[in-house]
């Protein structure tokens, strides 16, 4: 079996969705269940015996070690983390607690576990710490797509949380012999995002007729990945990565904020038709501190040594996306809770 932390959100739910379609292993999905952590992201596989939820926190040693023993897990994929700039900005204390010191916390059990483990199980295990393209800090609009040799330059809390994280994980590579991979992936989108972030944010207020907030002048450019597509990049990491080597996930898609809204609103009038254009909303608001202007990466490597590459366009990523929310008004009115509201007046209302 695998081990997967943080499974219970986006990219996490995601991923075990694929792995059980695709692989034979069963899955246990260790999450504390914070506001963007939700059971229903995995609701298709209730009653399966090959998914297992445990409702922990990553800081819990004791509860960590005993799934370790429990299970035995060929490897762990590390999602649990905190995500969002916008609230590193707000309130950075999470970040440093649980993408800092809970992967350290993570990374000890681990160590103490293959210490006592059998030759099988240290041979075959493997750490798969998935990270961000935020590490590698803002690109001018020159600069090349950044490569995994690029030096760290973080901008926020949490990209500067996520990149010490990389770096724990790396020295326990060089000091421990521990079998880890990391990846940095650019921005992914898709099913199941929690609607804080741009795409899903943009979404669902264009089908409700609110301001579409954009911040500054809209031309911040980010490299949008498909989650499928991340997906099926990160089982080939697991099934055929290097241990200790870093490869950089990308989609091939850079686009300014204002592209990837006019995109959204364009398939929303196509798909919901409205009496007047859902790109006269667009809003632009107050930028936010230290805002990058630009991510890009080079999946290179992982085109040559995996054989991987992104297989979804962006225009027909979007477009599943959007379906996909307009054929699950269930669990959009799940996860647009009173806490979701609070947050959206306490980062919006006064920009």
């Amino acid at each position: 079996m695998i081990l997967v932390t943080g499974g219970a959100g986006f990219i996490g739910a995601n991923f075990i969705l694929d792995w059980i379609a695709s692989e034979a292993s069963p899955v246990v999905n260790l999450d504390k269940l914070t506001y963007a952590g939700n059971p229903g992201n995995l609701a298709a596989l209730e009653g399966d015996a090959r998914y297992r939820f445990v409702h922990g926190d990553i800081n819990d040693r004791a509860l960590v070690e005993r799934l370790l023993r429990e299970h035995r897990p060929r490897a762990i994929a590390h999602f649990a983390a905190e995500s969002h700039v916008d609230r590193s900005i707000q309130g950075p204390g999470e970040f440093v607690q649980t993408n800092i010191v809970g992967t350290f916390n993570l990374l000890e059990a681990v160590r103490a576990w293959l210490s006592e483990a059998t030759a099988e199980d240290k041979a075959r295990f493997r750490f798969l710490h998935v990270s961000t393209d935020e590490v590698y800090g803002s690109l001018s609009t020159e600069s090349p797509p950044a490569t995994e040799t690029f030096a760290y330059a973080p901008s926020s809390p949490y990209s500067a949380s996520k990149a010490a994280s990389d770096h724990l994980v790396r020295a326990y590579c060089c000091t421990y012999q521990f079998p880890a991979l990391i990846t940095n992936c650019s921005n992914n989108y898709g099913p199941r995002q929690f609607p804080e972030k741009l795409i899903p944010l943009i979404m669902l207020n264009a089908l409700n007729g609110k301001p579409l907030p954009v911040y500054g002048d809209g031309l911040n450019i980010r490299d949008w990945l498909y989650v499928g597509d991340h997906c099926a990049a990160l089982r080939a990491v697991l099934a055929r990565g290097r241990i200790g080597e870093t490869y950089n996930v990308g989609g091939n898609s850079e686009k300014t904020n204002l592209e990837v809204v006019k995109t959204l609103c364009n398939i929303i009038d196509e798909l919901r038709p409205a009496a007047a254009p859902r790109a006269a909303l667009l809003t632009f608001v107050k930028d936010r501190p230290g805002h990058d202007r630009r991510y890009a990466l080079d999946a290179g490597k992982l085109a040559r040594e995996l054989g991987w590459q992104p297989q979804e366009k962006f225009a027909s990523g979007m477009r599943k996306t959007v379906a996909w929310y307009l054929d699950n008004p269930q669990w959009v009115a799940s996860v647009v809770s009173g806490e979701y509201r609070h947050w959206l007046a306490t980062n919006y209302d006064k920009r």
